[in-house]
C-alpha cells in the first residue's frame, strides 16, 4: 500500500495526520516545518503535499491554504503508520472491573462494554446483537467535536444511527485482515457525513454475533482505542 510513497512523504502525511488529529484544522507546510522535524525547507514540503494531494492522500478545502487527509491517508496511517501505545494498569483495572460486574448477564455485559468504549474514545457506542438487538450509548460525547456542531452532519449521524440497514453497511466494511475495522463516511458516499469515522470489531457471545463499534469524528485517538478495544473483546471472550 505504501509503495507509491516515498520515505520523506511517509513522514510528512504522518505529520499532516497528527496534526489534523490534535486541531482538527487543515495544515500547512509552514506547521509542519515548524512543529515536525522533517529536515526539508518549507517549499519542499509545500511541493511534497501537492504531490501527496495528487495521489489521493491529502486534499485542500476551497477557503484554506492548508491540506486534510482523506480516507485513503487514513486507512494508510491506521494499517501501517500508527503505533499503538500501551494501556495503563488504570485503564485495564476501570475497563475490567466495569464489564465483569456484568458478566452473569450477556445483554448488560453488552451494555456495559458499549457504555465503556464510549467513554473511552469520547464517541457514540453502538452494538448489534442477537437478531439487530442494538445498544447505544454516549450520544452527547457527538456534541463535544467540532465536526458536530454542523447541524447538517448531526443530522445524518442521527439518520445513519436510526437505520437498521445503514449500521449493517457500517458494520460490514472490511478493508483489512485486522480485528479492529475503520470505515469513513467519505466511503459511505455521503458528502454530509465526510467528517466521521467508525471503529469495529465482532466476538461471539451466547453463539451470537456480537458486532461493536465506535462512531465520532475521524480523528479518533487511534493509538489509544485500538488497543483498548482488543482488550475489551478480549475480556469478553475470557467470559464467552
Amino acid at each position: 500500500m505504501m509503495i507509491d510513497l516515498t520515505a520523506r512523504q511517509v513522514q510528512i502525511l504522518r505529520a499532516v495526520i497528527e496534526e489534523f488529529i490534535e486541531t482538527a484544522e487543515s495544515v500547512g507546510s509552514e506547521t509542519i516545518d515548524k512543529k515536525y522535524n522533517i529536515g526539508v525547507s518549507p517549499a519542499t514540503i509545500r511541493n511534497e503535499m501537492v504531490a501527496l494531494t495528487k495521489q489521493g492522500y491529502l486534499a485542500k478545502h476551497h477557503s484554506s491554504s492548508g491540506r486534510f487527509p482523506t480516507s485513503q491517508a487514513m486507512k494508510l496511517y491506521v494499517n501501517e503508520l500508527m503505533k499503538e501505545r500501551e494501556l495503563t494498569v488504570a485503564d485495564e483495572v476501570s475497563a475490567k472491573e466495569k464489564i465483569w460486574q456484568n458478566k452473569q448477564d450477556h445483554s448488560d455485559l453488552l451494555r456495559e462494554v458499549i457504555r465503556v468504549l464510549a467513554d473511552k474514545s469520547q464517541a457514540l457506542g453502538i452494538a448489534m446483537y442477537d437478531n439487530n438487538i442494538f445498544f447505544q450509548a454516549g450520544h452527547s460525547n457527538l456534541l463535544l467535536m467540532p465536526e458536530f456542531f454542523d447541524l447538517d452532519v448531526m443530522r445524518h449521524v442521527f439518520q445513519l444511527i436510526e437505520q437498521t440497514a445503514l449500521l449493517e453497511e457500517m458494520f460490514s466494511h472490511n478493508s483489512s485482515e485486522n480485528v479492529i475495522q475503520v470505515v469513513y463516511g467519505q466511503e459511505l458516499g455521503n458528502k454530509y457525513l465526510l467528517p466521521v469515522g467508525f471503529i469495529h470489531m465482532s466476538f461471539m457471545l451466547d453463539n451470537q454475533l456480537c458486532r461493536v463499534g465506535v462512531l465520532g469524528s475521524n480523528r479518533f485517538d487511534y493509538a489509544y482505542i485500538f488497543p483498548m478495544m482488543k482488550y475489551v473483546r478480549q475480556l469478553v471472550q475470557e467470559l464467552a
